[in-house]
C-alpha cells in the first residue's frame, strides 16, 4: 500500500502539473489573441479543479500506475477557444496551439533544473537524523525526473501533425488551401485514427525518435 502511494505520488503530481500549465497556456495566449471565452469560464487559473478530466486526469494515470506501466500519461479538460475571436483567425491559431507544447518544454526544462539542485542533496549518507530528510529529498528527485519525462512525452505527442491534436492545429494555420481545409475536415474522424495508431504501436515509431533526441539535449544540460 505504501509503495502504491509512492507510486502515485511520484507520477501524478509531476502530471497534473504538466497537464494543466498546458491547457492553462492556450487559454493565455488565445486570450491575448483576442479570444476571452477560457478568460470568461473561469479557465485561466492555477486551480486544478478547474482543469481536471475525470477520466483523462484520475482514471487513466490511476489505471497506468496501479497496474505498473513503465510510463503514466494523461490529460486535462481542453480550455475552450473560439478560433473566430481571435484577431488573424488562421494565423493566431497556430501560435495558441503551440503555446502547450512550447509550456512542457519549458516545464521539463524546469524540472531539469530542480532534478540537478536536488540530486546532490538526495544522494549520499545524511546521517540517522536525517533520514527522513533524504528519504523526502530522494522523493523529490523522482518527481522531479518524472516531470522530464512527463513534458516531454506531452510535447512531442501534441505535436504530431493530426487534429485535435496541437499539431494538427499548427498543420491547418500553415498549410494552403485547399490542403488547409482537407487537414481540419480530418478532425472528425481524428481521435478514431490516433487511436489506431497507438494500438498498432505506428505513432512510437513517429514520436520515440524526437523525444529521446530532447531527453539527450535536456539531460545533456546537467
Amino acid at each position: 500500500m505504501e509503495e502504491t502511494i509512492r507510486q502515485i505520488a511520484i507520477w501524478a503530481v509531476p502530471l497534473l502539473v504538466a497537464v494543466v500549465f498546458h491547457e492553462l497556456a492556450h487559454g493565455w495566449v488565445a486570450n491575448r489573441l483576442g479570444d476571452p471565452t477560457a478568460a470568461r469560464l473561469g479557465r485561466l487559473s492555477l486551480n486544478p479543479l478547474v482543469h481536471i478530466d475525470l477520466f483523462g486526469s484520475i482514471f487513466i494515470p490511476l489505471t497506468l500506475i496501479l497496474t505498473h506501466s513503465p510510463f503514466v500519461f494523461g490529460y486535462a479538460k481542453p480550455v475552450p477557444v473560439n478560433f473566430h475571436n481571435l484577431r488573424h483567425p488562421k494565423r493566431d491559431m497556430v501560435w495558441v496551439a503551440l503555446a502547450g507544447p512550447v509550456m512542457n518544454l519549458l516545464l521539463a526544462l524546469g524540472f531539469v533544473i530542480a532534478w540537478k539542485a536536488l540530486l546532490p542533496l538526495a544522494a549520499g549518507p545524511l546521517g540517522e537524523a536525517r533520514s527522513g530528510v533524504t528519504s523526502f529529498l530522494a522523493l523529490m528527485v523522482l518527481m522531479a525526473q518524472n516531470g522530464i519525462l512527463i513534458n516531454i512525452a506531452l510535447a512531442v505527442f501534441n505535436l504530431f501533425p493530426l487534429p485535435p491534436l496541437d499539431g494538427g492545429r499548427v498543420a491547418v494555420g500553415l498549410l494552403p488551401q485547399p490542403l488547409s481545409s482537407m487537414l481540419a475536415g480530418v478532425e472528425r474522424f481524428g481521435m478514431m485514427i490516433l487511436i489506431l495508431l497507438l494500438y498498432t504501436r505506428m505513432l512510437d515509431r513517429v514520436i520515440d525518435p524526437p523525444m529521446e533526441f530532447l531527453l539527450k539535449v535536456y539531460l545533456g544540460l546537467v
